[in-house]
């Protein structure tokens, strides 16, 4: 309002009321010309008049004055000289209280004169940004095209506002600019305390973080197919300001297409890893030298150690699509993508079924490297839940392996996070521990173990006989010596013939011969075992 009043229109013009709305916006001048306005009135329109219909009815110029500052017009321009005389004092209130200016026009020029000149002044303007926003767009066009990449973008849309800008994604987190670590933390805070972010209908969003400074960022969506990420400025853009917001609205447009470009390059890249992580784990590959040439192009080393993790999340009680199920998951894998980038050690994610799979190779002690890698899967899970409603779970392989093991370990962190499933455990990290032969055993119901014991044992029947107990800890010594007669017959302190009568002893007794292999295994479980179970379950013998 205040730009169209320096208008040669306008000379002699004076503003009587309202002063504090002479930044409002002028879309529109339109000329009164009937006392039925009201009903025709429109946002940001100029209103003139000769105000000949209420040179003896003040209520109704009260009541337009009302209705326009409700409707939120530009203002309201009256030439008092020609029937009111003076604008009356009661409508100069008014006008103050609403914020709504109020103008009192020279004579001449004509009320036409004003409307034409006035459209003519709003039809240049918007031209002239028009003009500029296809100049910008292109510019922004021609560095995406270039190569240049959105970093260069946001440096150039920074340096013609004056104002840092950043791309945020559409969880607030930093995707490219060098957003600060203060505020990066606010954001976090500010959505894990409930906040959200409202992009429709509003152009765009603005509000004051709560820190020290107060800074103001200003928030415009842009949309693409899948999500609707973020460009930040640090700093308040004004409604007012259509050429800036012009400029940035080209600039989410470009950058809309670019991250729509980047994102099926991405798709189709992960569909490549994963179909070669399937490949791999698989048993496709024909050899470790195969298996270095297709690892090297992605990124991974034959020579290099590696600790693999897998991750899970719970299962939903909710009817979900197989589409809906993929989309998601490729939101949290490109979620998970920007959240490893971030850690000292590259980390190589996959996704496999239902999993996703992350590769670390290991360039230092794994007890140097373990906290600070337990504290990034546990960042994970509290973003996945905050931001996705799912809880994440992990296993983790017990020892790093060479690339052609990752196979083992594939299976061992899937073996942990099995194992954390079934004790009960919600949103947890699982390590893999070696199992012992007895550790194992246990995992066997007692039944079967004691059909192996008395199938097994079922020659000696009477074990408390001296001649049996005899006999079957010399049999046990020999099995634990490695069949070494030497070595049995010193630990028993008797002569070695005496140690092979016994044997032949045992042997009678078994009906089976204790050269053959796959019997002093068999006989050396059944002495493991009975340890295991019960005193009522070792049936006497």
């Amino acid at each position: 309002m205040s730009d169209l009043l320096k208008l040669g229109v306008f000379n002699g013009t004076i503003v009587v009321g309202g002063s504090g709305g002479l930044n409002r916006e002028v879309h529109t001048v339109n000329m009164m010309d009937a006392p039925d306005i009201i009903p025709y009135l429109k946002r940001n329109e100029l209103l003139i008049t000769t105000a000949f219909h209420f040179k003896d009815d003040l209520p109704a110029l009260l009541e337009l004055i009302r209705e326009m500052g409700q409707q939120e017009c530009a203002g309201l321009g009256i030439k008092s000289k020609r029937f009111l005389g003076n604008i009356p004092e009661s409508a100069v209130q008014l006008a103050n209280e609403l914020d709504l200016p109020l103008v009192e026009l020279p004579v001449d020029p004509s009320l036409g004169d004003i409307v034409n000149k006035s459209l003519s002044h709003i039809l240049d303007v918007r031209t002239t940004e028009l003009h500029n926003a296809i100049q910008t767009h292109r510019q922004f066009t021609q560095q995406i095209m270039s190569g240049q990449g959105i970093p260069k973008l946001l440096d150039q849309l920074s340096a013609l506002l004056r104002f840092p800008v950043y791309l945020l994604g559409p969880y607030l987190q930093p995707i490219f600019g060098r957003v600060p670590a203060k505020t990066v933390v606010q954001l976090e805070m500010l959505l894990s305390g409930g906040g959200q972010i409202h992009v429709a209908p509003s152009v765009f969003s603005a509000f004051s973080l709560l820190g020290e400074e107060r800074e103001t960022l200003t928030l415009f969506p842009v949309y693409t197919h899948r999500q609707v990420h973020f460009l930040c400025i640090t700093g308040f853009i004004s409604p007012a300001e259509r050429s800036s917001i012009l400029t940035i609205e080209q600039a989410t447009n470009v950058i809309a297409f670019e991250l729509m470009k980047d994102n099926a390059l991405k798709q189709n890249r992960r569909r490549i890893q994963n179909e070669f992580f399937t490949n791999f784990i698989g048993g496709v590959f024909s050899s470790n030298e195969e298996i270095a040439n297709r690892a090297r192009e992605f990124g991974l080393s034959s020579d290099q150690r590696y600790l693999c993790v897998v991750g899970k999340l719970n299962s939903k009680d909710r009817a979900t699509s197989f589409m809906q199920y993929k989309a998601e998951q490729d939101q949290i894998a490109e979620h998970l993508q920007g959240e490893l980038a971030h850690f000292r050690h590259p980390i190589y994610l996959f996704t496999h079924d239902r999993s996703y799979v992350l590769l670390m190779p290991l360039v230092e002690e794994w007890e140097m490297v373990k906290p600070s890698f337990i504290e990034l899967l546990e960042r994970l899970q509290r973003k996945i839940a905050m931001y996705y409603e799912s809880e994440l779970s992990f296993g983790l392989s017990s020892y790093a392996q060479p690339l052609s093991q990752i196979p083992l370990s594939f299976k061992e962190a899937n073996e942990a996070l099995y194992f954390g499933s079934i004790s009960g455990k919600i949103r947890f990290i699982e390590m893999y521990q070696p199992k012992e032969v007895s550790e194992i055993l246990r995992l066997i119901p007692h039944d079967h173990l004691r059909k192996f014991y008395v199938d097994t044992m079922q020659g000696f029947e009477d074990e408390t006989l001296k001649d049996h107990h005899m006999l079957l800890h010399t049999l046990s010594v020999y099995l634990e010596t490695h069949c070494h007669l030497a070595e049995t017959a010193k630990r028993l302190y008797i002569h070695r013939n005496t140690v092979i009568y016994r044997l032949e002893k045992c042997e009678e007794i078994i009906g089976r011969s204790l050269k053959d292999p796959e019997e002093t295994l068999r006989l050396r479980m059944a002495f493991r075992i009975k340890a295991l179970l019960p005193e009522e379950g070792k049936a006497a013998y």
